[in-house]
Formats: structure tokens, sequence, C-alpha cells
């Protein structure tokens, strides 16, 4: 007994795709009824929807608060640019927000580290460290670097000035006028290879 050929047309697709697709967004709508009410720690707060601070795309952050207090934040999903996703540096900008102690006073996010912690090489142990002391040895590290590295004449003699020993990665919290300095800086060593990581 051979086997029968199914036959469909166009018009049979189509009102089948439709009423799986109703279906669906039916079991969507009933899933995320139950979500709604599942005890997620944005019931009952009020959404603000705000760009990410960080870099200049403009991703969309919908800020979700609670009696003064902001409680999640999350990408925005009706926003243009990110639909709802962020990077690794917007998602933790909660980071950023004051927290509240038992007294309702705003007080600094205690997660967030406030003094220079320097673990020397072979070291298991961190030490906590003076910012004048950070200072002078990021300057001394990057001038030594500068100096073993430093290249005047490429292989044809052209005068080039410059150093492959140092890469800068820019940070997208800094501002205009924070990133034209440090490229004027990196740019008077010699360094060649300086990116942003917003457009990596």
């Amino acid at each position: 007994m051979g086997a029968t050929a199914l036959t469909i047309t166009r018009r049979d697709l189509l009102k089948q795709t439709i009423t799986a697709g109703s279906l669906l967004a039916v079991l969507e709508t009933g899933q995320a009824e139950a979500a709604s009410s599942s005890g997620l720690k944005t019931d009952g707060t009020k959404e603000t929807k705000t760009i990410c601070p960080y870099c200049g795309v403009g991703c969309g952050i919908s800020l979700f608060s609670k009696d003064g207090q902001l409680v999640a934040a999350a990408g925005d999903p009706d926003h243009p640019i990110n639909e709802g996703s962020l990077c690794p540096k917007g998602a933790s900008v909660m980071n950023l927000r004051q927290v509240i102690n038992e007294k309702g006073e705003n007080v600094p996010n205690p997660s967030r580290l406030t003094k220079v912690l320097y673990r020397a090489p072979g070291a298991a142990e961190w030490q906590e460290k003076s910012w004048d002391w950070a200072m002078a040895e990021i300057a001394r590290r990057y001038k030594a670097t500068r100096d073993a590295t430093f290249q005047l004449k490429d292989d044809k003699g052209v005068t080039v000035n410059r150093t492959f020993g140092i890469a800068h990665i820019g940070s997208a919290a800094l501002d205009n006028e924070e990133n034209y300095l440090l490229q004027k800086l990196h740019r008077a060593a010699g360094v060649v290879r300086i990116e942003h990581h917003a457009r990596l």
C-alpha cells in the first residue's frame, strides 16, 4: 500500500499558522499574568524609564521604586535601541545608587569599594593602600613601561615616536572632557592602541 501525499494549500497553512500563533499568545499572556503575581521584587513598584548613564549608545533602562527607594533596574523592552537588553555595565546600574539605612539616612552603597586594595605579585592577601601611593605607583609603572618599549624610528627609518607596550580601553562612565584629556595624555606619551569598550 503506497503512502498518500499530504497536500496543503497556502490558505490552509496561513489559517493554521494564525490559529497556532493566537493559541501561543493566549498561553504567554496567562504565564505573564501568573508571573506578575508570583512575588517578584517589582510587584507593587513604580516604574520610571530613563537612559543608561554610561556610554553614548543611549540604552533604555526601567527603574523600579517602592516607598521612595530604588529596588530594581532592568532593560526597557520598549526602547528602540536595546529592546530590553543591557550590557554588563548597564546591568550593574543598581551599584550607582545610595542605600537607605535603618535610620532612614542615605548612605553610600556598602558593596562599592572606596579604598585602594593592592595584591603584590605572588601574594594571596590584599593590602589597603592610600590613594597617593596608588597614583604614584601607576605613574611610575606607566613611565617605566613607556621607556622600555618606546620606538623612536621604525624599520624603514621613519620617525614614529610610539609605544606598543601600553594600551588604553576607555571607561564609558567618563564624559567627553575626561575622554579628551585621556586621549591627549596617551597620544603625548606615544600610545597607539587606544580604544573605547562601548565600540567593541
